[in-house]
């Protein structure tokens, strides 16, 4: 594998070789899993709850339209809705 030119000096792109030598995470010393936690740590937000929902063509269409975080506006709008419907 050549280097890239932009490529990080002191993160080199792995080669065959590197591949052969690397371990599995579960067979790393524990000092080195340990500095690796599994948690994300404290969220400055309260968590969001993941749910599967099956929305429209043409909605999913037009929130991808406004490009990235269209995820976030669709629960923006589905919020304000849930806060109409609860004022009155």
């Amino acid at each position: 594998m050549s280097r890239k030119p932009d490529a990080d000096a002191e993160n080199p792109e792995w080669t065959s070789e590197d591949f052969k030598k690397a371990k599995p995470a579960d067979q790393l010393p524990a000092a080195i899993l340990s500095a690796f936690p599994k948690t994300r740590g404290p969220q400055a937000a309260p968590k969001k709850i993941p749910v599967s929902l099956r929305l429209s063509a043409e909605v999913v269409r037009h929130f991808k339209a406004t490009g990235p975080g269209w995820q976030r506006r669709i629960d923006d709008a589905l919020k304000e809705i849930a806060n109409r419907q609860s004022d009155t």
